[in-house]
């Protein structure tokens, strides 16, 4: 049974997110003008074939890793175009018009994020207060005098110039352990000091600063919260507060909540390339299947807020700068805006067989990674 949900939650989350993100494109296409040929979800032969009055073949494949919108594209050697549907092509739109056919699908990705959390927001969700445990010895916590019971009530960021006293009329509300942990996350991928507000067990506001050149540095081998001394305290859920916010304080929460989200994952991201994460930590589609399935089992909430986590995900890795994902093609208008030609087809396909091969390097490493994760003793 426990396989059953595990194989739906994997195909749901991937039907739902593959179809929101080729959607953005089919949208911005059709606004555009452009006549959309096919699109499928999945690869490989199709299951079900629909042709619409619009000329758009919709095709559900019997590979359900992934989709694609094929646009009508007079660079494509493989089309015959009619010449009344010339205006339609790809290729004679303008450049700005282009550009946001492409981006629409990563920008779908991340809109999908918002309405996910906002769902969550406005049924009322639990949320762990932001109660620390006794800090371990030795972590910046314990040097400032946190002990167990401390609640972090408000938060502050500092600049890395700051020398005075934070403010405590400028501290912003910390309503839960899990908005605390993002915050915590943007300030040491940031590289920024910030101050909490705390309230002891004798209910006394009290004021500790944790700047810049106080914050450990992100490597694969530590913990940062450990290294912080920052870590929840379980609470019974008698005393956790229920978060539940009208359709518009959803939608603005809910909105900040994935720019936080999407910051914090850039800069991991980013950590690749300098060393501060590590490509043992990516994940492929047992992982993916995996975790889909443990939320699933938990709750409709946390599987939704999976969804928004893969969403936003997938939002950013289609924007990664590589030939065969949209940040490619987006690198491509980058330069015809600066050169302002094209660059030619020779090179893009020399390019497209390249980012292949790293496209498919990186999902034979994700699936290496899993399946040391799982089949490991």
């Amino acid at each position: 049974m426990q396989a059953l949900i595990t194989l739906g939650a994997f195909l749901v989350t991937l039907g739902v997110l593959v179809s929101f993100h080729e959607y953005g494109h089919f949208l911005a296409a059709r606004l555009c003008g452009v006549k959309v040929l096919r699109f499928a979800l999945g690869f490989g032969k199709p299951l079900f074939t629909y042709h619409a009055s619009n000329g758009t073949e919709w095709v559900l494949a019997s590979i359900p890793l992934g989709g694609y919108v094929k646009l009508l594209d007079g660079r494509d050697g493989q089309q015959t175009i009619p010449a009344e549907e010339r205006p339609q092509s790809f290729d004679v739109k303008p450049l700005w018009q282009r550009s946001l056919i492409v981006a629409a699908g990563p920008f779908a990705n991340f809109l999908l994020a918002v309405i996910l959390f906002s769902v969550i927001y406005v049924s009322g969700v639990p949320q762990l207060p932001a109660r620390l445990q006794a800090p371990p010895e030795q972590s910046i916590a314990a040097k400032l005098g946190i002990t167990a019971g401390d609640q972090v009530v408000g938060w502050q960021s500092l600049s890395s110039d700051y020398s005075g006293t934070p403010v405590l009329e400028e501290f912003d509300p910390v309503p839960s352990w899990n908005a605390l942990r993002w915050l915590l996350l943007d300030a040491i991928t940031a590289e920024e000091g910030f101050a909490l507000e705390i309230q002891d067990t004798s209910g006394t506001r009290l004021i500790k600063s944790f700047r810049k050149g106080d914050l450990p540095p992100i490597s694969p081998e530590s913990d940062p919260f450990q290294a912080l001394g920052l870590l929840p305290q379980l609470s019974p859920p008698s005393e956790w507060k229920e978060l539940k916010l009208g359709p518009m304080d959803a939608l603005g929460f809910a909105t900040q909540r994935v720019y936080l989200i999407t910051k914090v994952s850039t800069r991991l991201m980013l950590g690749l390339f300098t060393g501060k994460t590590t490509l043992k930590q990516l994940g492929g589609p047992l992982s993916i299947a995996d975790m889909a399935g443990k939320s699933a089992q938990v709750g409709w909430q946390p599987f939704v807020a999976f969804l928004a986590l893969m969403s936003i995900s997938i939002g950013l890795l289609n924007l990664v700068p590589l030939p065969m994902l949209d940040g490619g093609q987006l690198l491509y208008d980058a330069w015809e805006l600066v050169a302002g030609k094209r660059i030619s087809l020779s090179l893009q396909e020399k390019l497209q067989k390249v980012g292949f091969l790293l496209l498919v390097s990186l999902s034979l490493l994700a699936l290496f990674n899993d399946l040391q994760r799982y089949l490991s003793p």
